[in-house]
């Protein structure tokens, strides 16, 4: 039994090994990341602790003390498109279809928002119309189609690449 309102938070230091297991849960499904796994635990930890320390937004739907689901977006490094970050989310089975996906990409694209981002951009595979559905919901606009930029399992599929801008 879900709970009915599962909590959104801003990731902390205690998240990084529950984060990494949902990572990996997600990126082993074969169809939704541009990961086959996740990253070794000892890379994962860095990247969190570097959105944490730099104000990159990132969230967690968080059940019981783990991880169900998550949404960051990291600031381009170069000075010429730091007003930009890409987004990248993930949420594991059992909890699509309720709700969250909205709810996180609301709290961290508004976090975005309130740091001074002018624009968030993501890739998400032309094979997935849930995750398009949910990034139009929220205000993402279609920008273009990279042909067969993912390759998995010998199967190529296409990436939309799609982006909000801040007025």
């Amino acid at each position: 039994m879900l709970p009915e309102v599962i909590p959104i938070e801003s990731i902390r230091e205690d998240h990084i090994e529950s984060f990494h297991k949902a990572l990996d849960m997600v990126s082993r499904e074969r169809k939704y990341l541009s990961f086959l796994e996740a990253p070794p635990l000892e890379d994962v930890r860095p990247f969190v602790l570097d959105n944490i320390e730099n104000g990159h937004p990132q969230v967690v739907a968080v059940v019981g003390g783990e991880v169900v689901g998550w949404c960051d977006i990291r600031r381009h490094p170069r000075p010429t498109a730091a007003h930009c970050g890409t987004l990248g989310m993930g949420i594991i089975p059992g909890y699509r279809d309720k709700g969250l996906g909205t709810r996180l990409i609301r709290a961290a694209v508004g976090q975005a928002r309130d740091r001074g981002f002018h624009r968030v951009e993501l890739h998400v595979h032309a094979d997935n119309p849930r995750a398009i559905a949910l990034y139009e919901k929220v205000g993402f606009v279609r920008e273009g189609v990279a042909r067969d930029a993912v390759r998995i399992d010998g199967r190529y599929v296409d990436s939309i690449g799609m982006a909000v801008v801040f007025g």
